[in-house]
Parts: C-alpha cells; sequence; structure tokens
C-alpha cells in the first residue's frame, strides 16, 4: 500500500503522531500507544460514572456527574472508532492524495492549493484554541485550588477538574491522581482536535474537486466553436465535460464512503453532544459558584462549537455541490453541439439529487441541522431544569 506523504496533511500528521492514530504508523511502538491511549480514555469516562453508582442517586449529583461523563464520551468515541478503522482511514486518505495528485492543469492545482489553505487554517486555529483552553483551564484549576484555603488548619485543599472514583487512598495516591487526570484531558483534548482537523482537511479538499468541476465546465463551454466549428473543438468539449462529470462523481462517491465508515460514530456524537449542552446548561443555571461554573460552561461552548463547524463543513459540501449546477445553467450551453447539450441536459438532471454528509438517515449536515440540534438541547434543558422546580 502507498505510503501517506505530506503533502497534503503535514499539519494533520503533526497532531496525529502524538496520540498515534496517523494511518502510516505500522511499528510494534505505535500499537502500544493506541492501545494505551484507548485504554486511558476508556477507564477515565468509567472513572467519572462509577461515583453515581457508589454514592447516592441524588439529581444534583447525577446531573453533575454527567456533565463531565459525556464531554469526555466524545474524544473516547472519537479515538476508538478512529483506532478500529483505522487501515480504513488510511485507504480513504490515499485514494483522495492518489486523485489529487492526478491534477495536472495549474487553474486545477491552484484551486486545490487554495483549499488546502482553508484546511490548514482550521487546523491552526483550532489547535491553537484547543491549547489555549487547556492553558487557561490548568491556571483557573490552579487559582481555585490556591484560594480554596481552609482558615482553620491554614493548608490549600486541593480539587482537580474532574471528579474520578478510584476506590482507593485518594490522599496517599494523590500524585498518580493528578498525572492520570491531566494525562486524560491532554489526550482528550488531542483527540478532538486531531481527529476533527483531519476530518475538516479530507472534506475541504472534496470540495476542492466540486470546484475543480465547476472550473472544467466553464472552460470547456468557453471555448468558441461558433468561429472555429472544427472537430477538435468538439472533441476536446467533450472531454472535458466528461472529465468534469467524472471528478464529481469521485467527490460525490467520497463524501459518501467517509460517512459510511464513520456513520456510526458520528450518531454516536450528536447525541452525546446534545445531551452533553442540555445537562451542562442545567449545572451553569442551577449553580451560583463561580468555581462551579467555570467547567459546564467550557463544556458547553467546546460542544456547541464543534457541533457548528461539522455542520458548517457539511453545509459546504452542499453549496459546492450547486454551484457545480449553477455552472452548468449559467455556462451557453446552446453554443455547444447537440450531443454536448444531451451531456449538459443529463448533469442537469442530476440536480435532483441533493448530496449531502447524511447520518443515519436522520440528520443531514447542514446550518439547519444545527439550528435544529441546539433547539433540542434548549427543549432537554427545559425539561430537566423543570423537574428540579
Amino acid at each position: 500500500m502507498a505510503h501517506l506523504e505530506t503533502r497534503y496533511y503535514r499539519l494533520n500528521k503533526l497532531l496525529l503522531l502524538p496520540i498515534g492514530l496517523w494511518p502510516d504508523q505500522q511499528s510494534k511502538f505505535s500499537r502500544f500507544q493506541r492501545i494505551l491511549f484507548s485504554i486511558i480514555l476508556s477507564t477515565s469516562v468509567i472513572l467519572q460514572a462509577t461515583p453515581v453508582i457508589k454514592l447516592k442517586f441524588s439529581m444534583d449529583f447525577i446531573t453533575k456527574s454527567l456533565s463531565s461523563v459525556l464531554f469526555f464520551a466524545m474524544p473516547l468515541i472519537k479515538y476508538n472508532a478512529f483506532f478500529l478503522k483505522f487501515k480504513v482511514v488510511k485507504i480513504i486518505l490515499v485514494e483522495l492524495q492518489y486523485k489529487l495528485d492526478k491534477l495536472k492543469d495549474e487553474n486545477e492545482i491552484a484551486i486545490i492549493s487554495k483549499y488546502s489553505c482553508i484546511a490548514n487554517r482550521y487546523t491552526i486555529a483550532l489547535s491553537l484554541f484547543a491549547v489555549v483552553t487547556l492553558f487557561i483551564g490548568f491556571i483557573i484549576q490552579v487559582w481555585f485550588n490556591l484560594i480554596n484555603v481552609d482558615p482553620s488548619i491554614n493548608v490549600s485543599q486541593i480539587r482537580l477538574p474532574i471528579k474520578m472514583e478510584y476506590f482507593v487512598d485518594q490522599e496517599k495516591y494523590f500524585s498518580l491522581y493528578m498525572l492520570h487526570t491531566y494525562v486524560f484531558l491532554c489526550i482528550g483534548g488531542f483527540t478532538l482536535v486531531a481527529t476533527g482537523t483531519i476530518l475538516i482537511t479530507y472534506l475541504q479538499y472534496i470540495c476542492g474537486m466540486f470546484s475543480v468541476a465547476s472550473y472544467r465546465i466553464d472552460r470547456a463551454m468557453n471555448i468558441n466553436v461558433l468561429k472555429n466549428i472544427t472537430s477538435k473543438n468538439k472533441i476536446l468539449m467533450t472531454k472535458s465535460i466528461i472529465c468534469a462529470v467524472k471528478i464529481h462523481r469521485q467527490a460525490i462517491k467520497m463524501s459518501k464512503q467517509l460517512m459510511t465508515i464513520f456513520e456510526i460514530m458520528m450518531f454516536g456524537l450528536i447525541i452525546c453532544g446534545v445531551v452533553s449542552v442540555s445537562i451542562n446548561l442545567f449545572q451553569i443555571a442551577s449553580k451560583t459558584n463561580i468555581k462551579e461554573l467555570f467547567f459546564p460552561f467550557v463544556f458547553v461552548n467546546i460542544t456547541v462549537l464543534y457541533m457548528f463547524i461539522s455542520n458548517y463543513i457539511g453545509q459546504n459540501i452542499i453549496d459546492h455541490n450547486k454551484h457545480v449546477f449553477s455552472t452548468v445553467y449559467n455556462v451557453q450551453w446552446y453554443r455547444a453541439p447537440l450531443h454536448v447539450q444531451k451531456m449538459i441536459l443529463f448533469l442537469l438532471q442530476k440536480e435532483t439529487k441533493e448530496v449531502t454528509l447524511n447520518v443515519g438517515g436522520l440528520f443531514n449536515a447542514s446550518i439547519e441541522c444545527f439550528a435544529t440540534l441546539f433547539k433540542a438541547s434548549i427543549s432537554y434543558f427545559t425539561v430537566i431544569y423543570s423537574t428540579r422546580q
């Protein structure tokens, strides 16, 4: 199998390598790394849920535990999805790389370079956001610990950002407890950013392929056949239209292939995201202590941002596909030979079937879908909050 080059995924490789998810990693150490990180993420989520089982079942306690459990279940779902689909991810990335390497026209290469820059901007911006968020969270947590001093014994009572039940003396093994917590937070943050940005990069290149299809159609129809009606022009126009249809079909196929591979992961993320926003909004509404409001506030903002970007990229796919057909409508198709007009008519007929990133036949990634999911989160929050009254 061909190796992945860093031409298209250079920044993504830098993010996926530290967590063992770069598809070209085939060494024994990388396999051990993936198993270890999967265990750390899995055990951390389980240990956050165990206090609900061990302690009393009160509404406030359950929602407080679920507020972090549901949020950190998302990086667990994404990591294990990429772990289990490790070889398949490499195949689709290599296939996309092969399609892009076949482009020879300078304008087509320029179009792909444009979308490569967009993908890199997403990667850099989200990476900086994750680093800044983790750093600010760490600083605020240290500050909370410094001001949380018991005056009677003049000792700071150290607290960690998330509560986990280890069933051992946590004061005796506090250093290990703290190490496990912050390692888990770093791996979870890296997982959300690294896996999210590689998917964004992949979909941006698919948008680029749609743009290349539009360019090929426009270029084909700009051949001035009326002034110079030759068999050479007719053949050139026909080949250009065929190439446009071909890359358009490839873009549709690759977007559907991606959703087929990660459909279960996407469905799990949607469920966890919607419920997580509802539970954390409940935490924000029911707490007055600023120390207890900080992390639910962060969880809500990160989850909503993740939902918005995912649906915004899905909207981009829809818009780029529509742009292909807008190009077909707007070109001077009536100047083309009859057999080319028939090919264009065939293209127009395909517009009746919209290309979307569909999840389980229930959700089509789009701005409208984001609004629907956010409204659902608010509705569930209202129901939960009404039971507290």
